[in-house]
Order: structure tokens, then sequence, then C-alpha cells
């Protein structure tokens, strides 16, 4: 019973099998973590369109809860850029600018993240998000960022700008700049900040945002820049922890945050995904999927009831835990703690920090998205590919990002649909001197055997490829140089057969038998056997017609009909 509890709850494991000697290292990486993590919390809560105070109630509860229902010992949730834009989207166009309405429709759309990770994670669907391909995947970052950054322009120019979709933001902060309405002062600060973590990040285990925040919160309240210079500056934070508060939402904006929750779930746990495996891999452990899935969940759903908005992975603030020496999930926890009491003893220790400034730290996440290397090898490798990854940018950046998520999906299926309806397959034939059966396009001195056709199917039989297979399977036998007695598939790479792969098998079944040719089966996969016995057909072509490897169907048919054939081995 207790191995089935820490099953879901490995924070319970840790904390059983807990060395004394892990705790400095948790207790210096926790602390570490904290300097990051008010900052970054913060902007991602403006950038997302709410109040800053709720990024650290997004942060301090999804670590406690991953503290408890995360499998990975190293990292970390929180507010994150990638999820920002979804968020806006969603709290821009429902809100009409009231904070409260807006808390509680990020709050609702953490839930139903929550409750989708949850339900996904305890049916076992962590797989999930390895159907959408790293193009797609690129395509998609890549537009968020950018849809991220432009977002931030305006306020690290000290502009306001009303503009909705990244184009006409654009276009009106190029309005703006060319009106001279843009805040120097601002901008120079803004500006700064972002350099300054551009060029500290370089430097290891440096906390970069940390020391260019901290540098432009002094020189905005040295310089009384709020009042000289008009830069916006956070203000004192409300003091207090985040409470229990449901977030009620109307009935017009049910849709619009499903949607919105669904694609938050989709993103996180795709960014978590990534994550998680790629830290299993650095400490030797066994990534797991379905538990990520469910920590991810238990994280959202509790942010969405205490005062949050939807979180992910952080693939910024997890490097920091890890450089910072932290051994256990306790390393997040002890972050937590520490903007908790920085809440408590000390909200006003951030009044003067810079807007500008936290527009800074959310570009820098956005440039850090982007992955131009990753997108010039794939235009090497496979242009088509390429071009794929730059419409699904395209769909982000023109359609917004939610509803260039649904096309990064839509494209991700017709894709896999593409791939599977038209695979390849090859006419066999016997090589000298090579052993086996082989494709004759690729080995032209190939022979076939008189009256014989093996015809290799590359591809699992479904309903998207299922009359593709039985047109080339006749093509085959039509382009035959003798007349035809048997086609025998070569059946190794089909993995698996649909309804519709069957009844096209009955028709091929059907032709063949009117033309006196009968069809055969070598190295079929005893699960695909099962199949075709469920589906009745087994038994229809009779045992006789399989065979376990391609040589023993050859090795029967010429049994069964006196041809000439010498095979290179018997000369």
């Amino acid at each position: 019973m207790a191995a089935g509890w820490t099953r879901w709850f490995p924070g319970l494991a840790t904390a059983r099998d807990y060395k004394l000697a892990w705790l400095p290292h948790d207790l210096f990486a926790g602390l570490a973590l904290s300097a990051m993590l008010v900052p970054v919390g913060i902007a991602y809560a403006v950038a997302s369109g709410l109040p800053g105070i709720y990024g650290l109630y997004a942060t301090i509860v999804p670590l406690l809860a991953y503290g408890l229902f995360g499998p990975s010992r190293i990292l970390v949730l929180g507010p994150d850029s990638a999820l920002a834009p979804i968020i806006l989207g969603v709290v821009l166009s429902l809100s009409a600018g009231d904070p409260a309405r807006a808390v509680a429709l990020a709050g609702a759309m953490a839930v139903v993240s929550g409750i989708i990770c949850l339900v996904a994670g305890l049916a076992r669907l962590g797989f999930v998000t390895e159907l959408l391909s790293k193009p797609i995947r690129y395509g998609y970052m890549n537009g968020i960022a950018f849809t991220v950054l432009v977002s931030q322009i305006p306020t690290l120019l000290g502009l306001r700008i009303e503009g909705d979709g990244p184009l006409r933001r654009l276009a009106e902060i190029a309005q703006a700049v060319m009106a001279g309405r843009a805040n120097g002062m601002a901008f120079a600060v803004g500006g700064g900040t972002l350099a300054a973590i551009l060029l500290l990040k370089r430097v290891p285990r440096l906390p970069a945002i940390l020391i260019a925040v901290v540098a432009a919160t002094l020189a905005v309240a040295v310089f009384d820049l709020s009042n000289r210079a008009g830069v916006s500056v956070l203000g004192s934070l409300p003091q207090g922890l985040p409470h229990f508060e449901l977030p009620w939402i109307g009935a017009g904006d049910l849709v619009p945050v499903l949607v919105g929750g669904a694609a938050v779930a989709l993103v996180s746990f795709a960014d978590t995904s990534v994550l998680s495996r790629v830290y299993a891999a650095r400490m030797g452990t066994r990534p797991k999927p379905d538990q990520e899935m469910v920590a991810l969940g238990a994280a959202n759903l509790a942010t969405g009831i205490f005062q949050g908005f939807p979180i992910s992975s952080s693939s910024s603030r997890t490097p920091v835990a890890e450089a910072s020496g932290a051994r256990t999930q306790l390393a997040g926890v002890v972050g937590a703690l520490a903007v908790a009491m920085l809440l408590v003893a000390a909200p006003d220790l951030l009044e003067h920090l810079p807007h500008t400034a936290l527009a800074a730290v959310v570009i820098a996440a956005a440039i850090g998205l982007v992955d131009l290397q990753g997108l010039l090898r794939i235009h090497r490798m496979q242009p088509w590919e390429f071009w794929l990854s730059m419409a699904c940018f395209a769909g982000v950046v023109f359609l917004g990002v939610i509803p260039g998520i649904g096309l990064a999906i839509f494209i991700a299926v017709v894709e896999f649909l593409w791939d599977g309806s038209r695979p390849h397959s090859a006419i066999l034939g016997r090589a000298d001197g090579v052993k086996g059966y082989h494709d004759i396009t690729r080995y032209p001195q190939a022979r076939q055997v008189p009256g014989l056709v093996l015809f290799r199917w590359d591809a699992p039989l479904f309903f998207a490829n299922a009359e593709f297979f039985r047109e080339r399977a006749l093509e085959a036998v039509s382009q035959s140089p003798t007349p035809v007695r048997w086609l025998v598939v070569a059946a190794e790479p089909v993995t698996s057969v649909d309804v519709t792969a069957a009844d096209a098998l009955v028709d091929l079944d059907d032709q063949l038998e009117a033309s006196g040719v009968e069809l055969c089966f070598a190295e079929l996969k005893d699960p695909v056997k099962d199949k075709l016995k469920q589906f009745g057909l087994f038994s229809r072509f009779g045992e006789d017609s399989f065979f376990p490897t391609v040589g023993a169907a050859v090795s029967a048919y010429l049994e069964a009909h006196p041809v000439v054939w010498v095979d290179w081995e018997d000369r």
C-alpha cells in the first residue's frame, strides 16, 4: 500500500529516503532560486495581463504542489513566457480592463489545464505530445516567441499600445516612435536591463536576471526616475499569502477559457516532457511522462484555486536550481517559502522595480525560445519540413496563439496521415551474390521468380492507405514480366490492420482470385495475425497462405509450380 502511495506522490518517496547530507545543498539552491523566482514571476504575470503579485502566487503554489507530486527531483515549475500570450489572448479580450475578472479568467484557465493534464496522466496519455514533430514544435514556439517579444516592446519603450495582434502592434509601435511618444529614459533602463541579462547570461552560474533587475531598480530609486522621467514602476505589493478562491466566470466566457486551457495544457506538457527527459538523462534516472502530466495537472489545479494562473516547467529556472546544487524537490519548496516570506515581511522591497525592466526579462526569455540553428538544420535536411515549420509560425503570428496552436495540431495530423497514406512499397527480386530478396529498383540486376510477385509494404495497413495498398498490389501484378500465379505480401513492416484495411484485403483477394492469382503473406507478425483472425480473414485465406519468411514462401511456390528457376546459391 505504501508503495502505491509513493507512486502517485514521489515527494513522499524522496522524503522517506532523504539523506541529511543533501539538506545544505537544497537550502542553498532554494534560496538562490528565490532570487530569480521573484522578478521572473512578476514579469510573466504582467506579460499575461495580470497584476504582478499574482505572478508570485503562481510561483509559490506550483512549487509546493510539484514538491509532492513531481517525479523529477530538480524540475522547477512556475509562470512561463510561452504561456503568456495564450493567457493574455483570453484575458485581454474578456476582462474589459477589470483586474479582478482577469485574475478569475486566468485562474479558470489554470483549473481547465490542470484537469486536462490530470485526466491525461491518469489515463497514461503522456505520449500524446510526442505526436507533434520537431518542425511543428519549432514553428509554434518561434511564433509564440515573436508574439511575446512584440507584446513587450511597448513597455520597453514606455508606450501604451491598443492594437490587437503582433502585426498591428508593430505598426502602432512604429507610428508612436515616429511621432516621438516613446519614453527615452524608460527605454534606456529597459534596454540596459536587456543588454545586461544577455551579456551576463554568458557567464556560468551568474544570476544574470537578478543582477540586471536589481541594478535597474536601484537606478530608478536613487535617481527618482519614476517622478522625474515618468518611468513606470511596480509599486508596493499587497501584503499576505495566496488564499483559496474559486475562479468564477460567466457562461459567455466558458468556451474561450476551455479552448485557452486546452492550449495551455498542450504547450506546457510538451515543454515539461522535453525538459524532464533532458534532466532525467543528466541525473541517470528514467523519465516518467505520465506522472509528469499528473504533477503538472496538480500544480495547475492548485494554483488556479489559489489566485494563480497557468504555469509550466521552466527551462531558465531549472538550470539555476541545478547549478546551485539542488539535490531534491526540497530546493523548490525552499524557494517557494522564501518568496512567501518576502510577501509577508517585505512587500515594499520591490516598490521601485520598473516595468520596463520586467519587459526586458520577458523579452530575454522570448529570445531564448527561438531556435534558428534548429530551423536551418531542418532546412538543410528536408526543406519541405522547414516550410511546414514556417506555416506553423505564420499561423501563430497571423491568427493568434490559440488558433495557431490549433493549426499546428491540424498540420501534425495531416502530416501523419499524408506520410501514412502514401508509404513506400517495393517489388522484390533475387540479386546474385546478395542474401535475401530486395527492391528491384535498388538492385536492377535482381531476378524475379517466374509467376511469383513478392510485394513488400513498408507501413501499417489502415484506413488512410488501404485503397493505395490495393492499387499498388494490383499494379505490381500487372507489371510482372510473366503471368502471375502467386502474389506474396512481404509483411514484416506491417504492424497493424484496421477494419478498412481488412475490407481492402478482401477486395484485393476477390480481384486476384478472378484473375487466377493466389494471395499469400510472408513474415506477418503474430499480433497482426490475431487481428486477421478477429476479422475472420485468417480462415478465409487459409493457414497455408502464411509463411514465416519470404524464402519459405518462394520455396513453397517452387514446390507447387514447376517453373525454371536456378538460384545463384545453387550454381
